[in-house]
This record gives structure tokens, sequence and C-alpha cells, in this order.
């Protein structure tokens, strides 16, 4: 397998953590390898449903997310990746702090990945999990000019 590529991984941080949505929801991307990632969200008010918990949209999202970026990695770099299916499981509810989800794939593939992540909060306890079914998208890679892999 190629190594990834520190100045590819360096200009990926700043598109996604400077797009619109991201900022948006205030989360980040914070790590990302083959097989993995882990984006992290400081639960802010603007997170809060009624109830005095994070919305599970917000957990929703960051399953969505983490899911993503997890089978992203291993694809050639003239790919893109689309999420076909999102399952996932609210667990227990969050309350405040710092949440981070990892993400992993469990089967990659050139067509079909398979991804799950989880949801934990500052303690480690596990929020949600959740699961993604991914599909490469030939010819609509990231226009970063570092090259994916060394």
């Amino acid at each position: 397998m190629d190594r990834i590529n520190p100045d590819y991984t360096a200009a990926l941080y700043e598109m996604v953590n400077g797009a619109a949505f991201p900022k948006h929801i205030a989360f980040r991307l914070a790590e990302i390898g083959f097989d993995t990632c882990r984006i992290d969200l400081d639960v802010l008010p603007q997170h809060f449903q009624p109830f005095g918990i994070v919305h599970g949209g917000v957990l929703a999202t960051l399953i969505d997310t983490a899911t993503f970026w997890a089978g992203f990695m291993r694809l050639p770099a003239d790919a893109g990746l689309v999420n076909v299916d999102l399952k996932l499981n609210y667990l227990k509810p969050a309350v405040g702090g710092l949440l981070k989800a990892e993400g992993r794939c469990i089967r990659p593939g050139r067509q079909l990945s398979y991804t799950e992540a989880y949801v934990r909060d500052e303690k480690g306890e596990i929020l949600a999990h959740g699961t993604s079914t991914l599909m490469a998208l030939p010819g609509k890679g990231l226009k970063i000019a570092a090259p994916k892999f060394l």
C-alpha cells in the first residue's frame, strides 16, 4: 500500500475544516488515515434541543461524516465518494463537552465500502453508533494540488 502524502493530508484538513457546513455545525476533521478518521465537536448552545440535550441530528451528522472520511483514503486520487445509506442508534444523551466521532472502514472496496462510527463523550462513553455503505465516484476526486500518495 502507498503512503499518504502529508502535504495532501494538510490540504485536505484545510479544505474540509474550512468548508461552509463543518463551520456551520462547528465540527472538525481531527485525524484521517487509511480506514480511520476522527471528527471532533465542542458542544455549543446551538447544538441543544429544547430538553437540554444535544440534538440527534448533530450526532447523526458526526456519524455520517466519520463514516464517510473513514472510507475515503483508500480511493484513487481521482475518485470521490458518496454515502448510499446511514443507519444509527442513539445509546445515551449527549449533554455537553467535547464529542469525538471515530470512524473505521470495515470493508474497503473498489466500488462499495462499509464503514462504522462511534460517538463518545469526554469520559469515553458511547453515545451513538452507526454504519454506512459508501459508493466510489470515479472522476469526482478533490482538487488538491499535492499527490494523495507517495
